[in-house]
């Protein structure tokens, strides 16, 4: 299930994939029309590292360290990293795909202890590291899910994740790593003892991203002046939202960095999204199931003073993966969501009924945490997953922040080994 901290799946797998075969050879006729519809189980070894596999007609099914994978003969051919058919250096295929003869079969299947060796009619001979073909088969995806700690507040709380200093973050892959990977795992994160400037906090967004600009502009600096046409421009207080769901793509990241407040209120609220996505699913699956099927427009307008918009995003509230049904996307903002006019009447009922099955969970008191934030600590959501909101406060109040583009945040992450 996608919800599971599942860092120990993939140490369970790599575990198990220290295993080796024997070597074996398996030939089929050289007519396709002789060619059995499947084979029995064809064992490479004996023991917990046990590896057979199936020949049928169109596809390949080899069964690995517990697990049955089924390949077909296109895909084996199309994935080949041969130095003919891939680019090492620049991770990149050669092959052109819609030259592969789509009734090709392999000639000669064989194992050792580590490899998969294809032969196609051509004479050509693929490669495949076992593991690499269960890291990269259906099957293997279904398992994988990125790893994710769901937090209500007291989860969040016992855990006790520390602030990275502001210095460590910016000089040291040590401090960087450590952020990262608070905020893959809580989709939160903080940096203390930031100069409270927008040039300090524009450099600390930089560490790890490209600044994504917008309609709001590179970098926010504002107040409560009603200077745009958004509530968040004003001392009123914010229910738990995600940001830019107009957008087509929502941004993925914000930073905010409180500079001044004169002033009382004005608590920060934060709500793991997945946390409550995942009691619904548990509690009421129907409704997690029709939330993620069912399109919404939301929408942004806005005509103030030179700001002129019109901005319509559309997607359901619960994006998931079809391969594995992880939820890696919650776009919820009722101040946003405009006519629902996607949905038939047969249905929509329905919807609201399973929107306030989500809405009850995000709003159940146990699940809020609340954050005052200061002059010198900067807050980094995850824009995808946990949603935001704010008290109403009085005096003057001055934050700064920016959005940051996903894919920069993730490609940090990874090129410091984490798994994003």
């Amino acid at each position: 299930m996608w919800y599971q901290r599942l860092p120990q799946i993939f140490c369970g797998i790599q575990h198990q994939l220290k295993g080796g075969v024997r070597h074996q050879d398996l030939k089929h006729p050289c007519f396709p029309n002789r060619l059995p519809a499947a084979r029995r189980w064809q064992h490479t070894a004996l023991g917990p590292r046990d590896c057979a596999w199936q020949q049928h007609e169109d596809h390949l099914e080899l069964r690995y360290a517990g697990t049955v994978m089924r390949f077909d003969y296109v895909w084996l051919r199309d994935h080949c990293r041969s130095a003919s058919c891939y680019n090492s250096k620049t991770n990149q295929r050669s092959l052109d795909t819609a030259s592969v003869d789509l009734g090709i079969k392999p000639q000669t299947i064989r194992l050792n202890e580590t490899m998969l060796f294809l032969t196609w009619p051509d004479g050509h001979v693929t490669r495949y590291s076992l593991e690499w073909l269960l890291k990269n088969s259906y099957e293997g995806q279904k398992q994988a899910v990125q790893p994710k700690i769901l937090w209500n507040a007291e989860i969040y709380q016992q855990a006790q994740v520390l602030p990275v200093d502001f210095q460590s973050f910016l000089e040291t892959k040590d401090g960087l790593k450590e952020f990262l990977q608070n905020f893959l795992l809580y989709g939160i994160a903080f940096v203390e003892n930031v100069p409270p400037t927008q040039e300090d906090t524009e450099k600390l967004a930089g560490r790890i991203s490209l600044i994504r600009e917008t309609i709001y502009g590179r970098m926010w600096y504002f107040t409560s002046d009603f200077s745009r046409g958004d509530t968040a421009y004003t001392k009123l207080a914010l229910d738990r939202h995600t940001d830019t769901t107009y957008f087509q793509e929502p941004c993925g990241i914000q930073v905010f960095h409180c500079l001044k407040h004169e002033g009382t209120g004005g608590r920060t609220l934060l709500v793991d999204g997945f946390y409550a996505a995942e009691r619904v699913l548990q509690r009421a699956p129907a409704d997690f199931d029709l939330l993620s099927k069912v399109p919404l427009k939301h929408e942004y307008i806005e005509n103030v003073g030179e700001c002129h918009n019109h901005m319509i995003g559309v997607g359901p509230v619960l994006n998931i993966h079809p391969w594995n049904k992880e939820l890696y996307l919650i776009r919820y903002n009722n101040y946003d969501r405009a006519v629902i006019n996607t949905v038939p009447y047969d249905v929509v009922h329905r919807w609201y009924a399973a929107h306030r099955t989500l809405t009850t969970e995000l709003r159940r008191p146990e699940n809020e945490l609340w954050i005052k934030l200061k002059p010198g600590k900067a807050l980094f959501i995850d824009n995808w997953r946990v949603l935001h909101g704010r008290e109403s406060f009085t005096g003057y109040r001055q934050l700064c922040g920016c959005y940051l583009t996903r894919d920069d945040v993730l490609n940090t992450a990874r090129f410091l080994g984490l798994q994003a």
